[in-house]
């Protein structure tokens, strides 16, 4: 029998024919063409492929974390890690892109700017579906009536309808809400020769607060009013992503990352502080490069340029919860002691 399938060829497989024919200067329609206008297109359309594996990754980590049950020993979170990491280095390349774009100059660049206007990179949907996917709320942007004035209809309801689902972050707050050590009391009876009397909080957290406070200096005492209120709910705050369940849990994982149990986690949080710390690295080489190219002109798309950018750059942190954390760390060697039970139930080992 023959093959009714066709042959796979290059070509037509990445469709080279509709993505080489793609470029079409501004300059050239209007008769004077400017050398770096290809560079600047092709630039720019490779970030909107780059932002769409981005997007197609999330998807990925989003349909693992709506789970109602994640193993940690399981296949599904090390496909997460995966996945975000390698997000993380998509990231990277976004950040080195800018290096090519750099070769051209101030005068290069006026060849052809006016001819875009009023285009801008702030018309990217793919970018603000990325940022809402990770967890940033229209509430949480920065000029928010700038934000939604930009796009077309059929792009603003796509990121609308993102921002209708559940988060990232929100779904990671719920698989922190589910860490089952601390509900389970085998892992507790022996865990320490300090128990607190009438303490409205769990044990661990009773010993850990006040080890957490002999670590502090003069200077530093008012961190404990921080430490009360983000883990053990002391008037917690409105407006934050994690509640004081899943903050524990994170602080946890931070603590005892050693344990095999606790790798893939520790690297998840990891992951999303590496994320936030390269979308805010991305941002801040935008801003030189506009400070560089345009100065204190506004951006083709009439915003402030090179201001615009860094209220966006100061605003727009979306795990910065996590690196809020690191102020409760205190060090290894003073950390208390995990009963036997516990230890082996974090190191895989669940036989008696």
């Amino acid at each position: 029998m023959e093959n009714s399938t066709s042959e796979i060829y290059y070509k037509s497989y990445l469709a080279l024919d509709q993505i080489l024919n793609a470029q079409h200067p501004e300059s050239d329609k209007a008769g004077n063409p400017a050398d770096d206008e290809m560079l600047f297109i092709i630039i720019h359309q490779t970030y909107e492929l780059w932002f769409k594996n981005i997007l197609h990754e999330l998807k990925i980590v989003h349909r693992i974390f709506t789970n109602q049950q994640i193993s940690d020993n399981a296949p599904d979170m090390q496909v997460a890690v995966h996945r975000l990491k390698r997000i993380a280095t998509i990231l990277q390349v976004l950040v080195h892109q800018i290096d090519i774009l750099e070769t051209m100059t101030p005068l290069d660049f006026l060849d052809f700017r006016d001819l875009l206007r009023p285009a801008s990179g702030f018309q990217s949907y793919q970018f603000k579906m990325i940022e809402a996917m990770m967890g940033l709320k229209f509430a949480q942007r920065h000029e928010q009536n700038y934000y939604v004035s930009h796009l077309h209809a059929e792009e603003l309801k796509e990121v609308k309808d993102i921002e209708t689902e559940k988060t990232l972050l929100e779904l990671v707050n719920s698989w922190l809400e589910r860490m089952p050590f601390f509900e389970e009391d085998r892992f507790w009876i022996n865990f320490s020769s300090y128990k607190p009397e009438n303490s409205e909080y769990h044990v661990f957290w009773s010993n850990y607060r006040r080890l957490y406070d002999a670590s502090l200096s003069e200077a530093e005492k008012k961190n404990l009013e921080g430490f009360d209120m983000l883990l053990l709910n002391k008037n917690f705050p409105e407006g934050r992503s994690l509640n004081a369940k899943a903050n524990r849990s994170a602080l946890f994982i931070m603590l005892y990352r050693d344990y095999p149990l606790m790798q893939l986690p520790y690297q998840l949080i990891n992951t999303l502080l590496d994320l936030d710390e390269l979308m805010a690295m991305w941002r801040h080489r935008h801003i030189n490069m506009v400070q560089r190219m345009i100065g204190s002109r506004i951006g083709t798309g009439g915003s402030s340029g090179k201001d615009y950018l860094q209220g966006a750059m100061n605003k727009h942190y979306i795990f910065k919860e996590f690196a809020e954390l690191t102020s409760f760390l205190i060090e290894r060697r003073k950390l208390p002691d995990l009963s036997q039970e516990l230890r082996q139930a974090m190191g895989y080992s669940f036989g008696k």
